[in-house]
């Protein structure tokens, strides 16, 4: 293994309250953001840019979107003025190559990346960029891009995935003692037990994994981004699980890094 390579991570981002809330989930991504120190540049995958086609933010300086509605105004006074990098968006599209890549020039980032980086990275000062899903294709073709950006792990940026493995709003309940659902339980477990096995395949084919799956994952934007980061996964990495923890009964915060975080 090259041993300048970063990990890789998808983190279970939850509700975006977590980046003014002190919790356990948040101090785990502030602790995981000191082992990381100063990558060169982090790219992201958001849940929350669910496009047509594949888009790569190339401004200068992103700004930050507050892409939610009825939270407290000091979510809205969050800004995270982390600089952009047109040559990492460049650099995006060429291992993406011949895939088609917009050199995006609108969208910036959304609260599934600076809610976890305000806390991860607090000084928002290393260059972010974020990458879309082209919400028209199928597990396979997200996976494979993920195997496409692994090289970037030798160039010393940090590919970020954020969403939830299990992620169903409706079937929440908001008293925090609430036990996972048995539904919520099994497929969560499934996923750790691929991740273990090394087995990707179920995970790629998700829509075809079961009532437990179909439940857990009523539409696709916040399990997409675990197929880039599981896409990423290079053969003798170290596996760390933190956050392993379902809240509200339907919302799993696991949060999955491969590759020595303290390298």
């Amino acid at each position: 293994m090259t041993t300048n390579r970063l990990p890789t991570i998808f983190f279970g981002h939850g509700s975006p309250m977590n980046a003014l809330e002190d919790n356990v989930c948040t101090r785990e991504w502030t602790r995981i953001g000191r082992l990381l120190g100063a990558p060169k540049a982090i790219l992201v995958i958001s849940a929350h840019w669910y496009t047509r086609g594949t888009a790569v933010t190339a401004m200068e300086r992103p700004p930050t979107i507050h892409d939610f509605g009825a939270f407290p105004q000091a979510l809205f006074d969050v800004r995270y003025p982390a600089p952009g990098s047109p040559e990492l968006a460049t650099r995006v599209a060429e291992v993406l190559a011949p895939l088609p890549v917009i050199q995006d020039q609108k969208w910036g980032l959304d609260h599934g990346t600076w809610s976890v980086l305000v806390k991860a990275f607090p000084k928002a000062d290393i260059p972010v960029v974020q990458l879309s899903m082209d919400g028209t294709q199928p597990g396979a073709h997200h996976f494979e891009v993920g195997r496409r950006l692994a090289a970037l792990r030798d160039e010393g940026v940090l590919i970020v995935g954020t969403g939830n493995v299990v992620h169903n709003l409706g079937r929440m309940n908001w008293d925090p003692s609430t036990p996972p659902y048995p539904w919520a339980a099994r497929f969560n477990d499934l996923v750790k037990q691929c991740i273990a096995s090394d087995t990707p395949q179920p995970m790629i084919d998700f829509q075809k994994a079961g009532p437990d799956a179909a439940a857990s994952i009523p539409s696709p934007d916040h399990f997409l981004p675990f197929l880039y980061v599981l896409g990423t996964r290079q053969p003798g990495d170290a596996v760390t699980l933190v956050n392993d923890r379902v809240e509200h009964g339907s919302l799993s915060m696991l949060t999955v890094a491969f590759g020595d975080l303290a390298a």
